[in-house]
């Protein structure tokens, strides 16, 4: 058996021959590789993890992440909180300006919230803004008035946000990429091109210097940004490499610093990374799972779905293909989430009974089944549970679940238009709440890409919403959570995430491995 060295070379020629296409310009102070091209760096419209990680470098909100995955103090300095929990008052820093040298003020802030509750700007996180007092009403009504919205720029520094109900995760929100402020006379001019380089104005800690698609994206320091001199990586470069092999072989010739996504695996190697110094892990608020279009036949029938769900045996697939130690998930939501939510038992491995089920939908032994469509991305993680997927449906129910490849874009995009009928999916948490993986399954709610509607389901969140008790609000959340992956099964959840970083800490500082899965850049430093 070649050693991890050998292997890892033999994909370095390729990562080197494609470097060398490049012309010759001075190497970023750190280089990261990512999966994907990010579908856009709109923090309003920015809705994966690959988009996120760019628009958070380049955007902040009242509160920013540290490298713990902890809210703290942003573009606000402070804030009041009333005595009922429901009023915050935030007091912007001074000096604060926008790349452009103008002044960040509290009514860029009102603006951008405006601009989030617009349903015509696409913003599949709008519903997260609905905590704030009059937010959901805005964005349903026919004639909406922002003045019954609880935002209101007190002055030019100071921003008030009047919530429905005591929410305990609101300032964990205020660090969330949608919650950023973006200059809307740059939109206004510029349109959808307000994004590019040469148009682009922001406030985080770095500028958006260069975007070559599908080759980097390149990140300076932020001269403007209120903490820069705590900034130490002056230039940053983002590569999106998709195959896993090459990405790896980036890595070990020094060509790339920094990895962090779980596809970045490659299934055949990943015992052998595991006894590496620099390959490291940490669980996270993060489920992978499978999507149920249920708006299209077969998966209408939740005979069907749940048949599905009880065919999948969640063991072999953790055990045999990520072996990472990922605990086997039965909840969309990992348990202790929040304050200490324990989700429903969900749907576990049983083929008997997945039998019964899609024979009582008029299918038995799999006969007179359609042939239907699995979506993945093209990593080699995701085509392996695909194909052991394929291999479990076939097995236990006889049914012909055909593999289609597409990248990230259209797989998104695919997923947004309820053009599949199953899906591979994944979540990580927002911030540290039930309700972060729970509201996205909510009618309306852009997140949701299965065509799930149940208003029994959306009375269970909106009580959770509105209760202050936490047990009261967790067994809400717990009913809800039941009927979503259990009665209607829109979702086949699978394994609960542990998040890698590949990255010598012994030079890199800065990393850390954390609940939601965030890691600024800002926070990074080579060691002197």
């Amino acid at each position: 058996m070649p050693s991890l060295k050998s292997q890892i070379y033999s994909c370095a020629l390729l990562g080197l021959a494609l470097s060398a296409c490049s012309p010759e310009k001075p190497r970023a102070d750190l280089v990261f590789i990512q999966s994907a091209e990010p579908e856009t760096i709109d923090p309003a419209l920015a809705s994966d993890q690959v988009s996120m990680r760019i628009a958070n470098s380049l955007f902040e909100g009242l509160c920013r992440v540290t490298q713990e995955g902890k809210a703290e103090p942003g573009m606000a300095a402070k804030w009041d909180i009333s005595e009922d929990l429901k009023t915050y008052t935030f007091h912007l820093r001074a000096g604060i300006t926008w790349t452009s040298g103008e002044p960040i003020v509290a009514q860029d802030f009102v603006n951008s919230w405006k601009r989030v509750l617009t349903p015509e700007s696409g913003a599949d996180y709008a519903n997260l803004l609905f905590i704030i007092r009059g937010a959901r009403g805005f964005y349903e009504s026919d004639k909406p008035d922002f003045s019954k919205v609880g935002i209101r720029a007190l002055d030019t520094r100071t921003l008030q946000v009047e919530l429905e109900t005591p929410t305990p995760y609101f300032i964990d929100l205020c660090s969330f990429t949608t919650l950023s402020p973006i200059p809307v006379s740059a939109i206004q001019k510029h349109n959808t091109a307000w994004i590019k380089p040469r148009h682009i104005v922001s406030n985080g800690a770095y500028i958006l210097e260069e975007w070559k698609l599908d080759d980097h994206i390149r990140l300076r320091k932020n001269p403007r940004y209120w903490d820069a001199a705590n900034v130490h990586m002056t230039t940053v470069e983002i590569k999106p490499v998709q195959d896993a092999n090459t990405a790896l072989s980036y890595f070990h010739t020094g060509q790339c610093d920094l990895m962090m996504d779980k596809g970045m695996v490659p299934p055949s190697l990943t015992q052998k990374l595991k006894q590496q110094p620099w390959f490291h892990t940490g669980p996270f608020l993060g489920t992978w799972f499978t999507r149920i279009n249920v708006t299209r036949a077969p998966f209408n029938d939740a005979r069907v779905r749940q048949a599905f769900a009880l065919a999948v045996d969640k063991k072999r697939i953790v055990e045999k293909i990520t072996q990472l130690g990922e605990p086997i998930a039965n909840s969309l939501t990992p348990p202790g989430t929040g304050n200490d939510y324990q989700p429903p038992k969900g749907l576990g491995y049983d083929v008997t009974k997945a039998r019964q089920l899609l024979s009582e939908a008029g299918f038995p032994n799999g006969k007179g089944f359609p042939r239907v469509e699995y979506l993945y991305i093209p990593l080699p993680i995701e085509r392996s549970i695909a194909i052991e997927l394929q291999a479990m449906w076939q097995e236990a129910l006889g049914v012909t679940v055909n593999l289609t490849k597409q990248e990230q874009k259209v797989w998104l995009k695919s997923m947004r238009e309820l053009d599949y009928h199953l899906c591979r999916s994944s979540w990580v948490g927002d911030y540290n709440d039930p309700s972060t993986f729970l509201d996205l399954f909510t009618q309306g709610n852009g997140q949701n890409r299965t065509g799930y509607a149940s208003p029994a389901y959306d009375q269970l969140i909106q009580a959770a919403a509105s209760e202050a008790d936490i047990s009261k609000r967790n067994e809400f959340f717990h009913q809800a959570e039941n009927r979503l992956v259990s009665e209607d099964t829109a979702v086949i959840p699978v394994y609960f995430y542990v998040g890698v970083q590949f990255y010598h800490a012994e030079r890199l500082k800065g990393v850390q491995g954390n609940l939601i899965d965030d890691h600024p850049f800002r926070c990074m430093k080579w060691k002197e």
